[in-house]
């Protein structure tokens, strides 16, 4: 693995938090063609929908068995989808029992994996993701409803509000080895993307009563997503801040069609022993008797139970119980896996996130906004006063005054990371910055701004979640938190750049892909360990690339005009 040695990386903020040297400011200058990309855009969508009807929705490569679609224990199947066994060689089973929370029900306590009934057409991200993503689907929406299908973002944002109904909250994604956690929290920036799109409903009396009444369920439901984050486990600790966390144990179903991902995480720590990786691993043979195996079950995983647990071993190591909540965790999070939270983030549960603290403040804000629209003033209050709270230790626990960055916290061992990730600029979109703490991220922005766009991180560990790597979603919260706090010049340099990526990537292959090299400014991309693969598709990039495009038409010109008068 080409992983760096350079674990120095969590004890010196100068070394994490500075500019990178390979910044660059120009965009890749290659021949593209922006409207050759667009119209891959446009059509790009009816390849990506999806349907419980669809048999082209039951097929998963992480699962390569018979497919089988769970219906919910107190829905009954519907007809189209009773044919689907003989249309598309299925089993459709019911779910034992009602969930009423995420990980209310183990995967493992199912006869297969397999995908959950959504009663909606979705659009799936592309490639090896072929179901319905958590936080994917904001930035899908955006795009969606800049390319005018505004029912199909409708439909999506609906599917969530089922999954909370009956699969016990928004789900990673929608199938059955992702019951016990969910992603990113942007169920409310999903609601008001629809309901403030004039396309959503009829501009009629009956259309608006029908966007209250849409409004009112969807605020109720979102009211039970968010109780997710306030369950003790997802605590961070006593500062009042929430953490990522998977209510599952050992290493995670889906990896079972990647049978080198955790051997090669433990040949790496066996590898580069210090204190970063501390409590990764444990001793433990690669085929256990009955007396290591039930040791092991309170160490690290249970061979006997997962297949995927029995093979992950190397030189007389296995990896720790600690070490498998902190991936899980990671998967919760989305960004799987960087060195972020220790290496290959095994971590993650021991650290209150900028990011994750920053979706729900942003998501209180909004559902006190909906419940003025509403007219239920104490709910409003109450909203304000859970955000203004968060606002309050966001700043006691996550502002680094001396650095002027906003960075993770370790709860555990009581003190900020150094690591600098793009998630610090998180907050600029969520409006939680005053006015000087705005401008001293917006001086730190050559920190991962590159030639194609923003990198993830600064460090290059080899890891797709890190530096020369730049994605499509944290780019337009960069971008969107830029315009909003006034800072266009820089929202429409980076725009342009990461655009210009796409288009080059386009023009190279006729693809869009699932992540970019911002360093290179193209679509290359070599990742060491994990899936290795650059995915095709792809929806949340397909939706930013618009995005971006907006936001260039909006503020270019005036941007160019204040050039000149400079």
């Amino acid at each position: 693995m080409k992983l760096c040695l350079a674990l120095l990386l969590f004890l010196s903020a100068t070394q994490i938090f500075s500019p990178a040297a390979t910044q660059t400011a120009s965009a890749p200058g290659v021949a593209a063609n922006s409207a050759a990309t667009q119209r891959y855009i446009h059509g790009a969508w009816d390849t990506l929908i999806r349907s419980a009807t669809d048999c082209r929705s039951l097929a998963d490569v992480k699962v390569t068995a018979r497919p089988v679609l769970y219906m919910p224990a107190d829905v009954p199947a519907p007809s189209a989808v009773l044919a689907l066994e003989q249309k598309c060689n299925v089993r459709v089973l019911s779910l034992p029992r009602r969930i009423e929370k995420i990980g209310d029900l183990q995967p493992q306590a199912l006869p297969a994996q397999g995908l959950l009934y959504l009663p909606d057409p979705y659009v799936v991200p592309g490639g090896r993701f072929n179901e319905m993503y958590g936080w994917d689907s904001y930035f899908i929406i955006l795009g969606l409803e800049a390319d005018h299908h505004e029912a199909l973002a409708k439909g999506i944002v609906d599917n969530f509000l089922f999954e909370i109904e009956h699969y016990g909250g928004v789900l990673n994604a929608n199938r059955t080895y992702y019951l016990t956690r969910s992603q990113p929290p942007f169920l409310t920036s999903m609601i008001r993307a629809v309901y403030e799109d004039p396309a959503s409903f009829p501009a009629t009396f009956e259309g608006r009563t029908a966007a209250r009444n849409w409004l009112e369920r969807a605020y109720t439901l979102a009211e039970k997503d968010y109780s997710t984050w306030l369950r003790p486990e997802h605590r961070a600790g006593i500062t009042g801040l929430a953490r990522y966390f998977d209510y599952g144990s050992g290493p995670v179903p889906e990896m079972a069609d990647d049978d080198t991902y955790y051997r090669d995480v433990i040949r790496w720590l066996v590898e580069h022993p210090g204190p970063a990786n501390a409590g990764f691993l444990v001793k433990g043979p690669e085929h256990p008797d009955a007396a290591e195996a039930m040791r092991l079950q309170q160490t690290s995983c249970d061979v006997d139970a997962s297949v995927v647990c029995a093979r992950a071993w190397y030189a007389g190591y296995r990896l720790s119980r600690d070490f498998y909540l902190g991936d899980r965790a990671m998967r919760e999070s989305g960004f799987d896996p960087s060195f972020r939270f220790g290496p290959f983030s095994g971590a993650t549960q021991h650290y209150a996130p900028i990011g994750l603290n920053c979706l729900l403040f942003r998501y209180e804000r909004d559902m006190e906004h909906f419940a003025l629209l509403l007219g239920k003033p104490q709910d409003a209050m109450r909203w304000d006063h859970r955000a203004t709270a968060r606002d309050a230790r966001i700043q006691r626990y996550l502002w680094r005054a001396k650095d002027g960055v906003f960075a993770d916290y370790d709860f555990v061992h009581q003190r900020p990371s150094s690591y600098a990730f793009i998630t610090s600029l998180y907050p600029l979109w969520a409006g939680v910055t005053t006015r000087s703490e705005a401008r001293q991220i917006v001086a730190k922005l050559d920190i991962f701004e590159r030639a194609g766009g923003l990198s993830t991180s600064n460090y290059d560990s080899g890891l797709q979640w890190d530096e020369p790597y730049g994605w499509a979603p944290t780019n337009w919260i960069a971008v969107a938190g830029l315009v909003d706090s006034g800072y266009r010049e820089d929202a429409v340099r980076i725009a342009r750049k990461f655009d210009a990526t796409v288009d080059v990537g386009y023009a190279a292959d006729g693809t869009i892909r699932e992540k970019y090299n911002v360093v290179a400014g193209n679509a290359h991309v070599k990742v060491s360990t994990g899936y290795t693969t650059n995915e095709i598709g792809f929806g949340w990039t397909n939706g930013v690339y618009l995005k971006m495009k907006q936001i260039i038409r909006e503020y270019a010109p005036a941007s160019a005009m204040r050039s000149a008068v400079q």
